[in-house]
């Protein structure tokens, strides 16, 4: 492989030939060889839009060339394509505040911005501290891409797939609203409900979560950027923390806004935990909503076997012709990892010490995991499950029709405790509970066909 010699204030360190990164990312490269967990790629494409929008940011407070700012946002806009994905290299686990990787990217685009002043035949040179890092810190550098990728995230990816499972349970929750089911609690039989009623709750749960998610997530718009080294905004124009969200707000389409306190946006990202907790709040509903699924699908004969799903590949490798409900297992595991996420996030975000919080790395890959996990997961399970899940309805009769706790409609008539003892009877005696209630002498035939009604039962 052939080298060049790169410097920076430590010295001299060699640097692959065909890579656009500079000395620091050479160091970081070499000192922190941790794991293989790669700084999200979409935190890069974040970082690129910031350096853009503080390139425009101080060139109209003339603090930037003309020149220099042009090439600036032409490397920028190659990162935000993807050309250089290859030239992001860093791993999670490097400093806590993410100056590796704020220096990766500052280190790439002067590399390629020297180029096209090169090909221009100007005699200017982009420094990645001097000019890409202009008026910035990592301290607050960092905290800003953090946010515009998790924003980014929630709205491109998470929640139009929530909406994609929930417009898939809604159409299933108004073809099967007709469908009388036993309902369960404690995993016991309980008074009747119709499959579409219990869907619904399904669809419920995805519209809640999806408006805590966006409500949580607007607290992400506001930005550290203008903080600089702790805060104080040394070294940066008071205008320019302002300036540089308006520009990503053009960039992006979202209202980005710096914050008002920067001394708390270096240092807190109680933003991050609190959105994370509405990620949580999902992976909770999900879990519920899975394990369901699962339940009622068990079986094929030994189970409850109240709805079918798709069979997507062999459940066993001993067993032939098995089923297993793999999409909900899949779904589970996510969220668990999104549950193990959000404790790491919520320990980190606890770290902050003085101006800096040190963990920020290790919150945001947490956090984007979580994001593209649950996305994923949701449209997996809608995909390969929730589209192809089918009512049996033969089966659900007859659990209706088996029932001891259809007694209850016999409460108003005879009372709890008559009613309680026909349904133990029945228990007992394996009778039918219209055999036993007739047995007893408190209801007769035609009572009872009159008040156990199991339509009657469910309120549609």
């Amino acid at each position: 492989m052939d080298y060049r010699i790169e410097k920076d204030t430590i010295g001299e360190i060699k640097v692959p030939q065909d890579k656009y990164w500079g000395a620091q990312t050479q160091r970081s490269k070499e000192n922190f060889k941790i794991g293989g967990e790669k700084m999200p790629i979409e935190v890069i494409r974040a970082f690129a839009q910031l350096k853009k929008a503080a390139a425009i940011s101080n060139n109209k407070l003339g603090k930037l060339s003309d020149a220099k700012t042009a090439v600036i946002t032409q490397a920028c806009d190659e990162v935000l394509e993807g050309k250089f994905n290859d030239h992001f290299p860093l791993v999670v686990w490097q400093t806590g505040s993410g100056t590796q990787s704020n220096m990766n990217v500052n280190e790439v685009v002067a590399r390629r911005g020297n180029e096209f002043l090169k090909e221009q035949g100007s005699e200017e040179k982009i420094h990645p501290n001097d000019d890409i890092n202009m008026s910035q810190s990592s301290n607050d550098t960092f905290p800003t891409a953090m946010h515009v990728a998790a924003y980014h995230d929630i709205h491109s990816r998470l929640l139009p797939a929530i909406n994609q499972l929930k417009q898939t349970l809604l159409k299933k929750e108004e073809a099967y609203m007709n469908i009388i089911k036993i309902g369960r609690t404690h995993l016991q039989d309980a008074t009747p409900i119709t499959l579409g009623q219990e869907i619904s709750g399904w669809r419920a749960m995805l519209d809640k979560s999806e408006k805590m998610i966006k409500e949580s997530a607007e607290h992400l718009l506001s930005l550290a950027i203008g903080g600089t080294a702790v805060g104080t905004g040394i070294n940066a124009d008071p205008k320019f923390g302002d300036m540089v969200a308006a520009q990503l707000g053009e960039q992006t389409g979202y209202s980005f806004v710096s914050s008002d306190n920067k001394y708390h946006a270096l240092t807190s990202h109680d933003e991050i935990v609190y959105a994370h907790g509405a990620l949580k709040g999902l992976a909770a509903d999900l879990t519920k909503i899975a394990n369901d699924v699962r339940w009622l699908a068990s079986g094929p004969r030994s189970g409850i076997g109240e709805i079918t799903i798709p069979a997507n590949e062999p459940g066993s490798s001993i067993m032939p012709g098995k089923v297993n409900p793999t999409q909900s297992e899949a779904l589970t595991m996510v969220a668990v990892q999104v549950f193990g996420n959000d404790a790491a996030i919520g320990f980190a975000a606890s770290q902050g010490n003085f101006e800096l919080n040190v963990y920020k790395p290790v919150i945001i890959y947490n956090f984007l995991q979580s994001v593209h996990l649950l996305a994923d997961g949701m449209i997996s399970f809608d995909v390969n499950c929730v589209q192809g899940l089918e009512p049996n309805t033969d089966v659900i009769e007859e659990n209706v029709n088996r029932s001891l706790m259809l007694v209850t409609a016999l409460n108003p008539y005879i009372g709890y405790e008559k009613a309680a003892e026909i349904a133990k009877l029945a228990f007992k005696d394996g009778s039918t509970l219209k055999e036993a209630a007739i047995k007893t002498g408190y209801v007769t035939e035609e009572q009872y066909d009159e008040w156990i009604v199991p339509s009657k039962m469910v309120n549609l």
